[in-house]
């Protein structure tokens, strides 16, 4: 029986690893919360956050959750903050369009619909430019095109991580008999876990155009790429050639100017 459970709790163990991955989460999550506590630094927390969900993706999935946080808001944050705020500016002015515009009778509730559509179009940037930030180094309009690139890529799956962004928010604000749960939910993971999930979508697409990895999810040097099994190295595609894919992956990049 002793060594079951142990068998059980091991590391390595299906349960130690689900385990691991929950601590992660958790840790990221409360990571998130303090660098989001003024407000401003929404954006790079966010981005920072991302960071941690790839890294565990793209490497064996065991680090430190506080270290990793830190390094992504150090490495980001002035990208971060400059979209985060323009996102928020967006926001505000959503907001104040359509509550302006449901005081008004007439003709001009229709002008509510153009600004949903506006208010659709920058969650839809906001979803993917930030994982993008998080993923790449480049200068901000050229991320902000990639994520537009990755979102029309793959619109079925824009739609879910939409959703994933939308439902969550809209269920905590709409149902206030549940909300305290809903809170706690936040707290304690919810934040780290719908990024997760966000980033488990994600990675396929941009791993085609990321450097390999090592097992800790650290970038490798040229020359280092057969130094042994990469467990973060691209995906492959089943149904290509994976030249074929790789050398597709670079033109893409090419026509972006990444």
């Amino acid at each position: 029986m002793g060594r079951f459970i142990r068998g059980i709790l091991d590391n390595d163990s299906t349960f130690g690893q689900l385990m691991t991955r929950c601590g992660i989460i958790m840790g990221a999550n409360l990571m998130f919360i303090l660098f989001s506590l003024p407000v401003v630094t929404l954006g790079p927390a966010l981005v920072a956050l991302f960071h941690v969900m790839f890294k565990v993706l793209r490497g064996d999935g065991v680090l430190n959750p506080f270290k990793e946080f830190w390094t992504g808001f150090r490495n980001n944050w002035k990208q971060g903050l400059v979209f985060g705020l323009l996102m928020m500016a967006g926001a505000f002015f959503c907001i104040v369009d359509i509550r302006f515009l449901n005081t008004q009778g007439g003709g001009l509730t229709i002008f509510k619909y153009a600004v949903y559509a506006v208010a659709f179009v920058l969650v839809i940037l906001a979803s993917y430019t930030i994982p993008v930030i998080a993923a790449f180094a480049d200068t901000l309009p050229n991320l902000m095109r990639n994520g537009i690139f990755f979102a029309a890529k793959n619109p079925f799956k824009m739609i879910l991580i939409v959703a994933l962004n939308v439902i969550p928010v809209a269920v905590t604000y709409i149902d206030e008999k549940m909300r305290p749960l809903y809170v706690f939910i936040w707290a304690m993971c919810g934040f780290g876990a719908i990024v997760m999930l966000e980033a488990s979508l994600l990675i396929k697409d941009f791993a085609k155009y990321l450097p390999k990895v090592d097992a800790y999810g650290n970038f490798i040097e040229e020359g280092e790429e057969n130094a042994g099994e990469l467990p973060g190295e691209t995906i492959p595609d089943p149904e290509q050639n994976e030249e074929k894919e790789a050398k597709k992956a670079l033109d893409d990049m090419k026509k972006l100017g990444m």
